[in-house]
């Protein structure tokens, strides 16, 4: 087994154990576990999350996808501005990009006021940035794999208005 197919099994489900994993990959559980603790340790596997339908928890938040125009730094380029603007706790995903803008940053907030305020406040200032365009997300219909309105079983679930 690769580590390979170790990350594929567990990016599907970062909750099976090491034994689930051995039995799906026909191999040990120590060589499981051996592979996992060498993929934590190299910073491969970077943290485990979950995927959460917020509207369903009936939990209000406001995500925004902001495009960043910057004038890239001599010594560091894009890197020294994309890592400050990831230092920010409202900041969820930092991503060089090609095309028009630079850089996308994924941002949450309560508000859309509170989304707007932070990038007027905070991201437009910052003298590198040249441009800004937001895009406040209004539904989401898949985050990493998982499609929202399905049951468990990875049925559709007849969407009501």
């Amino acid at each position: 087994m690769s580590e390979e197919e170790v990350l594929e099994i567990l990016e599907g489900n970062a909750r099976m154990s090491d034994a689930e994993i051995a039995k799906m990959a026909g191999i040990g559980v120590n060589e499981v576990t051996a592979i996992i603790s060498e993929l934590e340790r190299k910073r491969i596997i970077r943290r485990y999350k979950a995927v959460i339908d917020y509207e369903k928890a009936g939990i209000e938040i406001v995500q925004a996808l902001i495009d960043i125009k910057i004038s890239p730094e001599r010594e560091t380029g894009y890197d020294s501005v994309a890592e400050r603007i990831s230092r920010f706790p409202e900041v969820k995903s930092v991503r060089l990009v090609s095309g028009e803008y630079d850089l996308s940053v994924l941002v949450a907030g309560k508000t859309m006021h509170e989304v707007a305020y932070f990038v007027a406040e905070k991201i437009a200032p910052l003298e590198q940035v040249r441009n800004t365009l937001t895009h406040f997300l209004l539904k989401t219909y898949k985050e990493d794999g998982a499609i929202y309105g399905e049951d468990e079983e990875g049925k559709r679930l007849a969407v009501t208005l």
